[in-house]
């Protein structure tokens, strides 16, 4: 069926490079250190980081996967919008990188950044939203 509303299709990813080694139980460190790519590794970092009220690291973590994302939505034809189903699994570093950045950014006092985020977070998956924001709200 065609879209006639010209919204992009879904940007499904591949499988994270490091998912496996965390769906393993490896530490998270050391997937990132060999899989540096892997944005579940530094998203897995992020919240981690923040759990333990590290806000500096969780950010900086949450950045990373965030760029690392990023990339790879586009070298897979992402151009910036569209839906990114939560249901896909490749496609959740990415979302939890947009709440983590959100949360780490208003621990900082940056609602705006917060907003922002929230925002493309719910734009790109309101079933994300619904999972990782709409709880704490």
């Amino acid at each position: 069926m065609t879209n006639l509303f010209g919204e992009p299709p879904e940007t499904l990813l591949p499988e994270d490079p490091g998912a496996a080694s965390l769906a393993a139980g490896d530490n998270p460190k050391n997937v990132a250190a060999l899989h540096p790519e892997s944005a579940d590794a530094w998203i897995t970092l992020a919240e981690l980081a923040l759990a333990e009220g590290l806000d500096l690291e969780g950010y900086a973590f949450a950045r990373t996967g965030y760029h690392r994302s990023l990339d790879l939505l586009r070298r897979n034809g992402w151009k910036g919008h569209g839906p990114l189903p939560w249901a896909h699994l490749p496609n959740r570093p990415f979302l939890r990188s947009l709440a983590a950045l959100a949360d780490a950014s208003e621990r900082f006092g940056d609602a705006g950044e917060a907003q922002r985020c929230r925002e493309f977070l719910h734009e790109s998956s309101k079933e994300a939203y619904e999972e990782l924001v709409a709880p704490k709200a």
